[in-house]
């Protein structure tokens, strides 16, 4: 993929003036030394750039970014991605073009995800989004985001159990992939992926104005089991068919539960990426937060006012994986879909891939309320 910046059609967060236009590529870095990679990831909720350069264990981050654009924002109920939140969200990617720019980036790969895959303006969005910022997105599909989710927790699995259940909770879409980790020096493989089209912002707009009613919690429980149990190719309930697994999940979600589980007076990525929680103590965090009052939550250091509707949804979400397929422990990642995208780039797999995208894209895409799975090499 070549992303292709248009130069100074914007200053950078400080006013500053951005240098001239630059071209990025995706050539091995053996190719070209001293690559300086970018992903760029825009949820349903966020827009995420992580930048780095390849180092002997993996990469060092150079620059980050994160803001809240809340893309999806009445999707479910128009249909169309709103004009004040494409607003917000091209203002954001502006900012991350300009840190490109100003750290180099010679390699790069920009996604969007459930929003523009569902909204039926997302592929004039992403057009336009060109235009403005200069740079290209992909809306992938479901399998992929997967894929590179996986990819990007894999340094996290204990390779002493012989599966895992990696699963993802965005802000528009779930993703869950088992993994056989049974053959020893080898990536784990794929065994089944899953994707249903609920996350925390198209879950709390679902129950918006009653996710504190009575009952309320217990019914987003039995929505999101309902979409588990209608995964064509998900494993069936109880464990892994490659035998004793652990969890690894990777959201706002397990990370806050980690911060309550580790008592953190304020959020720490340092000691909650990697943390393992025990099934008995992750039952007893998910009964102690979701009993909280929406002040309560607002006033946590480890939810905070931002996060204080949108963990609920996210909780019961976590908390119908959990019981369907009930592990012995669960890991928990700060890190995930940018940084698989991150490895995939450097190890150059995506760098032969944008013809068939393309390809993909001019054949048209199905909208898919109901949720998508598939097995093996999906």
């Amino acid at each position: 993929m070549t992303q292709r910046s248009r130069g100074a059609q914007q200053g950078g967060p400080s006013g500053e003036t951005p240098p001239g236009p630059y071209a990025v590529d995706t050539k091995r870095p053996e190719d070209r030394p001293g690559h300086i990679y970018a992903a760029l990831d825009l949820g349903t909720n966020n827009c995420r750039l992580l930048i780095a350069k390849p180092e002997a264990s993996g990469f060092k981050v150079l620059d980050s970014f994160s803001r809240t654009v809340r893309l999806g924002e009445g999707l479910a109920q128009s249909g169309e991605l709103s004009e004040a939140a494409m607003a917000r969200a091209i203002e954001a990617i502006r900012v991350c073009a300009y840190k490109m720019r100003k750290r180099g980036v010679t390699s790069a790969r920009a996604i969007a995800t459930q929003a523009c895959r569902m909204a039926r303006n997302g592929p004039a969005f992403v057009k336009r989004v060109a235009q403005e910022t200069g740079l290209h997105f992909d809306i992938i599909p479901p399998a992929e985001e997967a894929r590179l989710a996986a990819r990007g927790v894999t340094p996290l699995l204990d390779r002493e159990d012989k599966g895992a259940l990696v699963f993802d909770i965005g802000g528009g879409s779930t993703e869950l992939i088992w993994l056989d980790l049974r053959e020893a020096g080898k990536r784990p493989r794929i065994l089944r992926w899953g994707s249903i089209p609920l996350g925390v912002v198209t879950l709390g707009e679902r129950y918006e104005g009653r996710i504190d009613d009575p009952g309320s919690y217990e019914e987003m429980v039995r929505e999101v089991t309902s979409h588990l149990s209608a995964l064509p190719h998900a494993i069936p309930p109880g464990g892994h068919p490659s035998g004793s697994f652990h969890m690894l999940g990777t959201s706002g979600t397990v990370t806050t539960i980690a911060g309550i589980f580790l008592g953190l007076e304020r959020y720490e990525r340092a000691r909650v990426d990697g943390t393992w929680i025990a099934h008995d103590d992750l039952s007893r965090v998910i009964d102690e937060l979701k009993v909280l009052s929406l002040e309560q939550r607002a006033a946590h250091p480890c939810v905070g006012h931002e996060r204080a509707e949108l963990v609920i949804p996210g909780l019961a979400i976590f908390e119908s994986i959990f019981k369907r397929w009930p592990p012995p422990r669960l890991r928990v990642a700060d890190r995930g879909l940018r940084e698989g995208m991150l490895l995939a780039l450097m190890e150059g797999v995506d760098a032969i891939a944008p013809a068939k995208r393309r390809r993909r894209r001019r054949g048209g895409r199905k909208r898919n309320n109901k949720g998508s799975s598939g097995a093996a090499g999906a």
